[in-house]
């Protein structure tokens, strides 16, 4: 049993330090997070790992990562909370408002016009990874902009976001951010989508209503069996999250989102991402932008 004064004690010392993870405890740590997230984590991720749970273990008390370890895979009733905010920490977000510009070109330029010609009223979209909402909250404004210049066009869209993280997903669905986030967006789409926070002193925005009551946030593991969104989306985004499985995973993660494109549906991945190899019911119409060509057989 653990001495919790002890511990507590030991928390407070601002030179308390954790002792070093061993290899064997990374392979516990790794091997889980590859079996439930897919996500690859070699070696080299053993220092990375190490000091983005040192806070977590001060939180908790423990002087051991054998301790945490111990913890966070028992069967008490911490077992599903601990695991999840290891997820949460393990897991690397990183985005931005518009990121990847030359995608959001295409969008605007060849998809939407596409599926507007294809007399579809009710657009359907989804952002696969969507982290802290910059994408999802992009994709509305980019959609919004289309239908305000094209008023004969869709009557209406909704964009799923989903993430693994619960962290980011609780960002998300707040719709602030910093001043910077949002730097290389245009004057005017700043002024007709964001609202900047009454106290001058805090340098932040919201997204306004009319945007994020499009999108639609929810927890999605890339590694369950099925999408349950068969033929139901018209685009989807998945940018920059394949890069971190292996190509088996990747595979498998494509497909199951090919099943949730209607036949003539977009997909887009990150330019650091292929389908190269695989045989899949896609077309490349772009860098990283693909057409599905038909229902799988």
């Amino acid at each position: 049993m653990l001495n919790t004064n002890k511990n507590l004690n030991q928390n407070l010392n601002p030179l308390f330090q954790p002792q070093h993870l061993t290899r064997e405890q990374f392979n516990q740590i790794s091997s889980y997070m590859e079996k439930y997230t897919g996500i690859k984590m070699p070696i080299n991720k053993q220092a990375m790992i190490q000091a983005r749970l040192s806070n977590r273990l001060k939180a908790l008390g423990f002087n051991s990562y054998s301790q945490y370890i111990e913890y966070a895979f028992s069967s008490n009733s911490h077992k599903t909370n601990e695991l999840t905010m290891m997820v949460d920490l393990l897991t690397t977000n990183l985005t931005l408002f518009f990121r990847e510009l030359p995608h959001f070109n295409f969008l605007n330029e060849k998809v939407l016009p596409d599926l507007n010609n294809r007399q579809i009223k009710d657009l359907s979209v989804w952002s696969a990874g969507c982290s802290s909402g910059e994408e999802p909250y992009s994709l509305a404004i980019s959609i919004n902009e289309f239908i305000r210049t094209n008023p004969n066009s869709f009557n209406s869209f909704s964009i799923l976001a989903t993430d693994l993280s619960t962290k980011v997903l609780n960002q998300a669905i707040k719709g602030i951010y910093s001043y910077s986030s949002i730097d290389k967006i245009s004057y005017d789409l700043k002024k007709q989508y964001f609202l900047k926070s009454k106290d001058p002193k805090k340098e932040i925005v919201k997204i306004k209503k009319e945007i994020q009551s499009k999108v639609i946030f929810e927890q999605l593991n890339f590694m369950s069996s099925n999408y349950n969104k068969k033929n139901t989306m018209d685009i989807i985004f998945c940018r920059n999250v394949l890069i971190y499985f292996d190509k088996q995973t990747q595979y498998e993660v494509i497909k199951k989102l090919v099943d949730c494109l209607k036949p003539g549906g977009y997909l887009f991945l990150g330019h650091s991402e292929t389908i190269f190899g695989t045989n899949l019911p896609l077309k490349s119409v772009s860098t990283t932008v693909f057409q599905k060509t038909k229902e799988f057989r």
